[in-house]
Formats: structure tokens, sequence, C-alpha cells
């Protein structure tokens, strides 16, 4: 990836001007991006992307539905971005406009379904980890959303799953153990956030939402900010996309020093 500095360089020219330039889009990860991982964004984050969308086109994209991306982001992300992209893009909005969406469950079928949903119960009813709640499936328009610990934690037993999980590689077990179990549905894995891992068809990552991006804008440049960036993180295919120009964020006040380094808000 580029340096920062030489990024800074190429872009002088659109800070200087002071004009919005449509040729560019900036997309955005949330959790760990524009927020602290399920929490809302601060109004100082708020201020920075209202800021950065006078100067460029801007666009957020989640692995959670809008009802979720809209609460993160205090209101709803439509009046702020000029591109929202839930689940991946599978729900999908150009301003407030819905574009075109698809169905997990229609790829699928009910039978494969209910093979991952009662494969899925039995591995985790048998996982020994200090904690489990409720919700451990959270089924969705687009993808199966799976979490061991269960998604009806608290935050504080979320971050402690996070850092148990950095040690015992719970989430990654699960996913290589279904990697192999359900070779055969062409399906892809991705561990993002604290506590669970999305599973979607093969192509239905954050990628998906590229096909919208082309179809609705004509974009010269597409820059990219995540902070799971890593092969097996859920931004690491848009992040490496020969179509982006991907940058790794540790946090939303990162997202924000880069932001001012780039564009100057």
């Amino acid at each position: 990836r580029l340096s920062i500095e030489l990024r800074s360089q190429t872009l002088t020219s659109i800070v200087a001007m002071g004009e919005k330039d449509t040729s560019i889009l900036c997309l955005f990860d949330v959790d760990g991006t524009l927020t602290v991982p399920r929490k809302v964004i601060t109004e100082e984050m708020k201020a920075t992307i209202a800021a950065l969308r006078k100067k460029v086109t801007i666009g957020v994209v989640g692995g959670s539905d809008l009802v979720k991306i809209n609460e993160q982001l205090d209101g709803k992300a439509t009046d702020s971005f000029d591109f929202t992209f839930g689940e991946n893009g599978l729900s999908a909005f150009k301003g407030t406009e819905e574009l075109e969406s698809q169905s997990f469950l229609k790829f699928i079928g009910e039978e494969n379904l209910k093979r991952l949903v009662n494969w899925t119960l039995r591995y985790i009813a048998d996982l020994d980890i200090p904690q489990k709640r409720g919700t451990f499936i959270e089924f969705r328009n687009g993808m199966l959303n799976i979490s061991p610990i269960g998604r009806n934690c608290s935050g504080e037993e979320r971050n402690a799953f996070e850092e148990f999980d950095k040690g015992a590689a719970i989430r990654t077990t699960m996913v290589a153990a279904m990697e192999k179990e359900f070779a055969d549905l062409g399906l892809k894995f991705s561990i993002g956030g604290q506590i669970s891992f999305d599973v979607f068809p093969v192509g239905w990552d954050k990628t998906y939402c590229l096909q919208h991006v082309k179809k609705h804008g004509d974009f010269k440049k597409i820059h990219f900010f995540g902070d799971k960036t890593y092969e097996g993180g859920n931004d690491f295919e848009i992040f490496s996309s020969p179509e982006t120009e991907g940058h790794t964020v540790t946090s939303w006040q990162d997202t924000q020093a880069q932001l001012k380094e780039l564009f100057g808000v």
C-alpha cells in the first residue's frame, strides 16, 4: 500500500481546491473504524465525516444490518453518507434511494440452512468457554452471524471474550471446522468485531458493495478504511481489492488522524 506521505502528496490538490471532488469515494467500516465496537459515533467523529463529505463522496459498509448501523451512527446513515451498505452491500442505498438487494436464504435453501443451524448449535453446546449468554445465531437477510458467547452478552462480557479469544482462538478454530464441514456450499466465513463471525456466499464479502458503487457512480479512486484488514478479517477482501486503496486503522481516532493527513479535515 502507498505510504501516508505519498497519498498526502497525491491529494494535496484536492484539499487546496476546497471543492467537492465527486471522482473520489471514501468507504468506511463501522466497528473500530468510525466507532468503538458496538458503541455510538462520537460528535467529534460525526463532525469529521460531515467535513469530509464536503470534499469527496463518502459511504459506509458494515456487516451488520441497517438497523444496527443506524443505531451506531446516531440516526439514519442515509442522511449522513452518500452510499450506505448494510450486510456488506446486500442492503444498499444511494442517498435515501434503496438499491437492489439479495437474500442468503434464497441462495442456500431451507434444508442447507437447517443443516448449518443444527451443526452450529451442537458445536457451541460443546464449547467450554468462560461464559455463554443468548442469541448464538443471528439470521440476517444476507448472512448468518454466529457468536460463541452469544450476542446478548454485556459490554464487559464482550470485552472479556475478545481478550479470551485472542489466546484461545475459539472463533478461528470454529471457522476452520465449518470450512471443512460445509465445503460443498460455497460459503465464506469471516471473523469480525469482538465476539462473532459472519457466514455468507463466496463473493458476498464487503467487495459486494463495489458492484453498486460501479453501477451508480463513476469514481477514479476508491479509498477504504477498516480495522479488520488482515487475512480472515471481514475487511480483508475489500482492503486488498485492486479496485480500492486500502487504509488500515486501529480506532476511530486513528481514522480521524488519517483523514486529517489525507484530506485536511
